[in-house]
């Protein structure tokens, strides 16, 4: 039937109950096509007079999005009442116009709860929860009674602001005026009261409940969950005597979000078999995002077929998820094609980020270039995630440029952004700009967090400056973090201080703080450095029988090196036997290098002989042979092995030290001849053999492992590549300057004798690194005190 076709009614009451009924009628419909239409009949019929049909075409137009025409009718109508001023301020209120709504509702002639309630919802809507409580709280005051609807509302605000003693307010007042009983106002005090914190409280309100829906099941499974208590959860669930889709989510989703995700995968399967709840869009997210933390591939392209399979929308969270679920798990080129067939939708910058972490997992560090590059608003997640991956493929120059680029165009660095940076400084071991960074850390106020502390003190242990990396470990060690305590006693025992480095581990023990493997490495190589080998033997036995800590073979080969170095060859030997696990490289390599040291021939040559099984082109092994045999003057034996290194295609490694000034690393060999200043090098080195000759230095020419003349031998140890290194720093730097040297290989005898004498002679501070500690000379001895 036609709006023209209508019947004329011969009452004005029954026309106007008539066109409101089928104003309402249409609203069900969904139908706003009939609005004007009506609108028209009831003006021609003279009943725009009544404020009862003007109310509903007020309504009408509001709901169906014609807000300006419902105000051009609001400002029209003669007589008013209060649902008139009521339906306005909702048809603002709700379209998000709330300046208007706001100055409608100061104009208001009278307000009851519905007004109220409306500024109310208003506010939670905008997030703005403090304004919607003062809101309620001037209610209370002007005398209003708050109805059902404001007390789920205003609650939702407490919660939002995890105000809990307001909360407690409001729910005594509910309780006062007898809405307990209403379900929905119940739910909304569980739901409070779990937002805030207060379990104990919920539990009793939940226990409490007469009447109970499963919304308040689930209120106690989001409150259990959210809180990490699964059990709880889990307990509660079984419970239930219906579930819904939020039911079986919060229990997904509690155990996804606290790292239990095999599970969450278990509770999945359990939803598709034991319940008729089918699984949407945020099961789907959570369950992938449990695959992507498992990176298992298979389960998630399951997951992914039954995504398509059910028609679930796969844009939005879920698209997200696919793309790092496949990024993380293997499947990157799966991901890039979801991103290429989702450029119209707005996937997230976390999607990217993840997509970005699958190309440098598998070392294509250029399309991750390309991604990061594409990216508008990229956060300081995407900028650590693009610093992390050139660190770890070893691009530690674009790693640090790209850092550069952040401080000067990007967001804040983090802790994990200035901890990537720092361990590239460790890998160079550059002060200098591990300085920078640490006062870039201080701007930025994470010096203090464990992460960037832990870094610190690695970069200025591996850089040299023991005191500088003792200074922030005062910092951050009363946050009793294993690694900080642990890294400190690696650093020391590096530095040759192993009696501080023992203090240090019988300190941490006294305050608690539980020793992990790696830290008895530490303390068991301090106890190396310094000789101490009964004290190394027992805590090799206490990690065992007091820490339950199984040895590695890290730690067997500490052992080894701990008797090799005090000349206990028969007794290292007799411990690699006695090992329950195969020994390795490190363990017989230790044993060979003290064979070498201590000159013995006949154990040199067993270890090197397993040595060579286990790796037949490790060059270090005919060297270290060679070089035993040398020792004890078998110049025979020691060509012997050379030629056998020769004939099988085993190239030497060679030695090479390098210093840094003013930001340039220069690197020099034995002999070297390449430096632009060569000249002036040999010459500040010549002069500084004679001085340290004069003062006591007596070569010694048993460190040049080859049978040569004596005068030969002493002008190849004047020109070994650390003494060359320390020339060139003498003449680059100005007086008092302390010098860090970096060496690839074990310091020689002679070398370490005659540093003692520069430093004497120059009154300067000498910190040389080679492969395995520190030395620090000054005033003409070194800090290992000549063992080492």
């Amino acid at each position: 039937m036609s709006l023209r076709q209508l019947p004329i009614l011969p009452s004005p009451q029954t026309l106007s109950d008539f066109y409101a009924s089928l104003l309402q009628t249409s609203l069900r419909s969904k139908n706003p096509i009939t609005g004007k239409p009506i609108h028209g009949i009831v003006i021609k019929y003279g009943l725009h007079l009544s404020v009862y049909l003007m109310n509903n075409i007020i309504n009408f137009y509001a709901k169906t999005g014609l807000i300006s025409d419902a105000h051009k009718l609001f400002d029209e109508m003669p007589v008013k009442n209060l649902y008139t001023w009521n339906s306005i301020l909702s048809a603002y209120a709700k379209n998000g116009r709330f300046d208007i709504a706001n100055r409608i509702f100061k104009e208001m002639p009278e307000r009851d709860s519905v007004s109220w309630t409306t500024m109310i919802v208003s506010y939670n809507h905008m997030g703005r929860f403090r304004n919607a409580i003062s809101m309620f709280l001037e209610m209370v005051s002007s005398n209003v009674p708050p109805t059902q609807f404001t007390f789920t509302n205003i609650l939702a605000s407490c919660a939002g602001m995890e105000a809990l003693d307001l909360g407690k307010k409001v729910h005594s007042f509910v309780v006062k005026l007898g809405f307990s009983s209403y379900i929905t106002v119940a739910n909304s005090v569980l739901n409070m009261y779990g937002k805030s914190g207060d379990s104990e409280t919920a539990k009793i309100v939940f226990d409490g409940m007469k009447l109970r829906s499963t919304s308040s099941w689930n209120a106690m499974l989001s409150l259990y969950t959210q809180s990490g208590r699964l059990d709880l959860a889990l307990a509660q669930f079984e419970k239930m005597s219906e579930r819904d889709a939020v039911s079986w989510n919060t229990m997904i989703a509690g155990y996804n979000q606290h790292g239990m995700d095999l599970v969450a995968l278990q509770f999945f399967s359990k939803m598709l078999v034991e319940s008729s709840v089918k699984p949407d869009h945020f099961t789907f997210a959570s369950v992938l995002s449990a695959c992507a933390n498992l990176e298992i591939l298979k389960p998630g392209k399951q997951i992914h077929a039954q995504i398509i399979t059910t028609g679930t929308n796969a844009h939005g969270p879920v698209g997200n998820a696919l793309i790092c679920m496949y990024s993380k798990s293997g499947g990157v080129d799966i991901a890039q094609k979801i991103v290429e067939k989702s450029l119209s939708i707005n996937l997230n910058v976390i999607s990217y980020t993840a997509l970005l972490d699958g190309y440098i997992k598998r070392g294509d560090i250029d399309p991750a270039r390309k991604i990061f590059d594409s990216l508008r608003d990229r956060d300081v997640v995407v900028w650590t995630a693009m610093i992390v991956g050139y660190v770890q493929n070893g691009l530690n120059n674009n790693a640090v440029e790209l850092f550069r680029s952040m401080l000067a165009e990007g967001p804040k660095p983090n802790n994990y952004t200035l901890a990537a940076v720092l361990s590239v400084c460790s890998r160079l071991a550059t002060i200098d700009h591990g300085k920078q960074i640490h006062g870039v850390a201080i701007r930025c106020g994470e010096e203090s967090a464990v992460s960037v502390g832990n870094a610190l003190i690695n970069m200025y242990a591996k850089a040299g400056s023991i005191q500088s990396a003792r200074c922030v470990f005062n910092l951050v060690c009363r946050y009793k973090d294993t690694v900080s305590w642990t890294s400190m006693i690696i650093s020391l025992a590096q530095h040759g201080l192993g009696e501080e480095a023992i203090e240090l581990f019988e300190k941490m023990l006294n305050l608690g703080i539980k020793p992990d493997h790696i830290t008895y490495v530490g303390v068991i190589s301090a106890c190396t450095h310094a000789g101490l080998v009964d004290k190394g033997q027992n805590y090799f036995y206490l990690m065992q029988n007091t820490h339950r800590i199984k040895p590695t073979l890290s730690h067997y080969a500490c052992m080894i090196d701990l008797f090799g170095r005090a000349g206990l060859l028969q007794e290292a030997y007799d411990f690699i036997k006695k090992m329950p696990i195969e020994p390795d490289v490190i363990a017989w390599g230790s044993l060979l290098s003290s064979c070498r040291v201590h000159k013995n021939v006949e154990l040199a040559a067993i270890a090197a002989e397993k040595l060579l099984v286990i790796d037949p082109d490790n060059s270090g092994v005919y060297s270290a042979l060679a070089n035993a045999y040398s020792a004890c003057r078998k110049w025979d034996d020691a060509a012997r092995i050379r030629k056998m290194m020769k004939d099988r295609g085993v190239k030497k490694d060679q030695g090479f030290s390098w210093i840094q000034i003013k930001n340039k690393v220069h690197v020099f060999g034995v002999d070297d001849s390449s430096h632009p200043q060569k000249d002036a090098i040999y010459k500040a080195m010549a002069k500084l053999w004679k001085e340290i000759k004069k003062v006591g230095f007596i070569p010694d020419t048993d460190a040049v492992l080859h049978d040569l003349d004596e005068e030969l031998k002493d002008q190849i140890l004047s020109h070994h590549s650390e003494k060359l290194a320390i020339a060139f720093g003498l003449i680059s730097t100005p007086e008092n300057t302390t010098l860090r040297i970096m060496k690839n290989l074990r310091v020689c005898n002679d070398c370490h004798s005659a540093i003692k004498f520069i430093s004497k002679v120059v009154g300067r501070e000498i910190v040389v690194r080679d492969t395995t500690r520190f030395h620090h000379f000054k005033d003409g001895s070194c800090s290992c005190g000549d063992y080492w």
